[in-house]
C-alpha cells in the first residue's frame, strides 16, 4: 500500500503532485481528496477527478483575481496548473489524445496567470532553434547580474512544472532561472511534433546563446540542471557545450538501452528469431496494460517511433558511454535507492574525469522515489550547496 493508492504508478504520480505543495503547487487536502474520489486504478477516472479539482481551483482563483485578492489568486492558479498537468499525464500516447492537449493547454494558461502575480513575474521567451523556436520562461532572482541555472526536463514534464521542481528552489537561493521545453517535451512535442533527439548539445547550445545575450546573466556562472530523463540530456549537452560552469544530473539513465533492457526478463533477451518474436509479442501485450504499459506508450510518443522494437532499436543512441571524458565542467550526479532508471549513476560518476560529486539518497535521508520526489528539499540542499561551492558564491 502506498501513500494514497495501491497501484505503484498511481501512487508515485500522486506523490509527484503533492511534493509541489512546498512551492505553492499543491494543497494536501485537495490532493488527498482527489485521490479518495479516484479510488481504484482507472485512467479515465484519474483524468476526470484531477481535472475537476483543477477546474474548481482555477475558478476560485479567477474569482479572487476579479476581487483584487492577489495572493489568493496567485496561489490558486499555481495549484490549478499542477493539477491540470497531473490530470493529463496518463494520456501521453500516440496518437495524441485530445484530453492531453486540453490539460496541457489549461496548465499553461493557469501557470501564466499565477506567475504573472509573483513578486518578480517571469518573462515568456521564444528561443531560436533551427527553423523554429523553443518556448521557455526567464525568471529573475533580482535586478543584479548574477549566476543562472538552465533547467531541462525529462520524458513527461512541462516547462511550467520546472518552476515547482527546481525553479522556485533556485530563485530562493539567488539564481536567475531559464526553463525551456525542448524536442520531445511539452508543447514542442504536442504543438510542433518534434520528438527527442540524443545529441542534446544541439538543443542546449542555442539556449546558451540566447541566455548569454541577457544583461542579467554572468557568462562565467551558467549551470545546467537536468532531472529525470534530463539527467541524461544535461550531461550529454555538457560533452560539447563547454560554456557551462557546472552540470547537474538528477537521476537519469547512463545508457537508455541498458535501462530498458534491465526490465526485460532474461529469457526474452536472446538474439534468436524465436526470442525476438516472443519479445515482440510480450511488449505489444504490455502496451495494453493500463499502468504497467504507460511508460512504454509514453516512450513511443516522445521518441516518435511506432512500436516497442523500434524504440529498442534507437535506444542505444542515448548513451553517455565513451563520452564521459568530454565533460569538462564540474558535475553533480545523484541516485535514489530503488530507482532503476538511474541504477548506473555511480558507474557514470566513477568514469567522469572532471571534478564531480556523487550522492546516493535513500532511507537514511528519508528520501524515496524517482528523482527524490518524497524529499526534494533534501535534494535541493545537497545539489545547490554543491553548486554554490563550485561557483564560489
Amino acid at each position: 500500500m502506498g501513500l494514497a493508492f495501491r497501484d505503484e504508478l498511481f501512487d508515485a504520480q500522486f506523490v509527484r503532485a503533492l511534493a509541489y505543495a512546498r512551492h505553492g503547487g499543491a494543497d494536501i487536502g485537495e490532493c488527498f481528496g482527489t485521490a479518495a474520489r479516484i479510488g481504484k486504478t482507472d485512467l479515465d477516472r484519474w483524468y476526470r477527478e484531477w481535472l475537476a479539482t483543477a477546474d474548481r481551483t482555477e475558478a476560485a482563483a479567477r474569482r479572487s483575481a476579479e476581487a483584487g485578492q492577489v495572493a489568493s489568486a496567485r496561489e490558486g492558479y499555481l495549484r490549478a496548473s499542477n493539477y491540470y498537468r497531473t490530470a493529463g499525464l496518463f494520456h501521453l500516447r500516440a496518437p495524441v489524445d485530445e484530453r492531453l492537449r486540453h490539460s496541457t493547454t489549461r496548465q499553461r494558461e493557469a501557470f501564466r496567470a499565477g506567475a504573472a502575480l509573483l513578486a518578480n513575474p517571469p518573462e515568456a521567451v521564444d528561443i531560436p532553434y533551427e527553423d523554429t523556436t523553443l518556448p521557455g520562461y526567464f525568471f529573475r532572482a533580482g535586478p543584479a547580474r548574477g549566476p543562472t541555472v538552465i533547467l531541462t526536463n525529462g520524458y513527461d514534464g512541462t516547462v511550467e512544472e520546472l518552476y515547482f521542481a527546481n525553479g522556485a528552489a533556485a530563485l530562493a537561493r539567488g539564481y536567475h532561472v531559464l526553463a525551456f521545453d525542448g524536442p520531445g517535451q511539452g508543447s514542442v512535442l504536442l504543438d510542433q511534433g518534434l520528438p527527442f533527439r540524443p545529441d542534446w548539445e544541439n538543443v542546449v547550445t542555442p539556449v546558451v546563446d540566447h541566455l548569454l545575450g541577457r544583461p542579467e546573466v554572468d557568462p562565467d556562472a551558467v549551470a545546467l540542471i537536468g532531472w529525470s530523463f534530463g539527467g541524461y540530456l544535461a550531461p550529454r549537452a555538457a560533452t560539447a557545450e563547454h560554456r557551462l560552469a557546472a552540470c547537474v544530473s538528477d537521476c537519469g539513465p547512463y545508457d537508455l538501452f541498458d535501462a530498458a533492457a534491465a526490465r526485460i526478463p532474461g529469457v526474452l533477451r536472446g538474439g534468436s528469431g524465436l526470442a525476438r518474436a516472443a519479445l515482440t509479442r510480450a511488449l505489444d501485450y504490455l502496451l495494453t496494460k493500463p499502468t504497467a504499459g504507460w511508460a512504454l506508450r509514453r516512450n513511443l510518443l516522445v521518441h516518435g517511433v511506432s512500436d516497442p522494437m523500434a524504440f529498442l532499436a534507437m535506444a542505444p543512441d542515448y548513451t553517455l558511454k565513451g563520452r564521459e571524458h568530454l565533460i569538462r565542467c564540474p558535475t553533480f550526479v545523484c541516485d535514489t535507492d530503488g530507482d532503476d532508471l538511474s541504477a548506473a549513476a555511480q558507474t557514470f560518476a566513477d568514469r567522469l574525469r572532471c571534478p564531480k560529486e556523487f550522492v546516493a539518497f535513500g532511507a537514511a535521508d528519508d528520501v524515496t522515489g524517482h528523482c527524490e520526489m518524497s524529499g526534494r528539499a533534501t535534494y535541493h540542499r545537497r545539489s545547490f550547496d554543491w553548486l554554490d561551492k563550485v561557483l564560489r558564491r
